[in-house]
């Protein structure tokens, strides 16, 4: 089967917009690069990748000037289908959320969560009418699967999951090498990491609250994550309850070095009030460090029985479940424990197993 796939969102340049569906899109490819599973892709990218290592591949680059939004439907809606049309593939897959109107075969789309009409601020009229035209939909999670069919009347059999993955970078590294981290940033023994854009469903301001609440000598508060949107209320927040000594913001923090924060750090927090997947808990867990996170969306999916889970919006129980962890050793070690073992059961080689099991689904029906 000779399968398209538009994947405008493939970035290489590492900002923190390059994560989650970027990261996502590189590693089905990275996947079917290694083996093409019997199949011939054709990909449409930005630009093409700089590796020798995803040989079973055929890249077709728009030149770059689709990472601006508007470009890219334009681009998307009217030059990919005449390309399409000469190439004559079997499918197209649209791995972040759009088919073109102009498409007449099968189509395959991946919509990673519909924060957008739970959040309506990135609202796109479009998506609807996307999830009617495609043939089958892969999504992250189960959660997200149930969001689809409810909030795009989807019928839930078109409707296919195929998890994610941490990368193999997260794991457990060298007690030598976390000092050294510690040592070479100034870090304390213990303290609190926390990951997301500052936007308002990360629940950073339930946090904060939280974190003031720990009646303890409270550790600081280290946060990684670029300024998303409605970011003003977080640092009134730190104002307001006198936390400007304790809490640290860091801004985007590369991926090479986000293991290390991890592995530094005694305690991971993620209260988000929704995400499709979650991968920052999985990161965590990876590396071995406790996480406490929500019980909203899809996080119970990735979290399973090795985190502790909290009601985001209560703000008490997160403060006592946080200084729990933190003043239990014990439980500290168990948490690390099953967190890796948690981990370990998500993969990319199953993820793209199972997007590749949702074409052959799209062609046969």
């Amino acid at each position: 089967m000779r399968i398209a796939l538009n994947d405008q969102l493939l970035s290489f340049a590492e900002t923190y917009r390059s994560g989650g569906i970027s990261r996502v899109i590189y590693h089905l490819l990275a996947e079917l690069g290694r083996d093409p599973r019997g199949h011939i892709f054709d990909v449409f990218v930005p630009t093409a990748p700089a590796t020798d290592g995803w040989g079973g591949l055929t890249f077709h680059p728009s030149g770059g000037h689709t990472v601006r939004p508007a470009i890219r439907i334009v681009w998307e809606q009217t030059i990919l289908p005449r390309k399409l049309a000469r190439l004559g593939p079997d499918l197209l897959h649209g791995t972040a959320y759009a088919l073109p109107v102009g498409w007449p075969g099968p189509g395959v789309v991946t919509m990673y969560d519909l924060s957008f009409l739970r959040f309506p601020n990135a609202f796109k009229p479009a998506t609807r009418a996307t999830a009617r035209r495609a043939r089958r939909i892969v999504t992250i999670s189960e959660h997200a699967r149930r969001d689809i069919v409810r909030f795009l009347s989807v019928p839930e059999q078109r409707v296919d999951v195929a998890y994610p993955a941490a990368e193999v970078r997260y794991h457990r590294l060298p007690a030598e090498q976390v000092r050294a981290f510690r040592v070479a940033h100034d870090l304390p023994e213990v303290f609190v990491f926390a990951v997301g854009t500052l936007e308002p469903r990360k629940n950073l301001v339930g946090l904060l609250h939280a974190y003031a609440r720990l009646r303890a000598k409270r550790p600081p508060l280290y946060v990684a994550g670029g300024v998303g949107w409605r970011f003003s209320p977080i640092f009134d927040t730190v104002r307001q309850l006198h936390l400007t000594d304790d809490v640290h913001f860091l801004g985007f923090v590369p991926e090479d070095e986000l293991p290390l924060w991890y592995n530094a750090a005694r305690l991971f927090a993620f209260p988000s009030l929704y995400e499709g997947f979650g991968l920052p808990v999985l990161e965590a867990m990876a590396c071995g460090t406790p996480v406490v996170t929500s019980t909203a969306a899809s996080l119970p999916e990735v979290a399973g029985k090795a985190a502790v889970l909290v009601p985001p919006q209560d703000t008490d129980r997160l403060a006592h479940e946080m200084e729990r962890v933190l003043g239990d050793p014990q439980l500290q070690t168990e948490m690390r424990a099953a967190g890796r073992i948690q981990a370990s059961r998500f993969s990319w080689r199953a993820m793209t197993d199972q997007t590749v099991t949702t074409y052959s689904r799209a062609v046969g029906g």
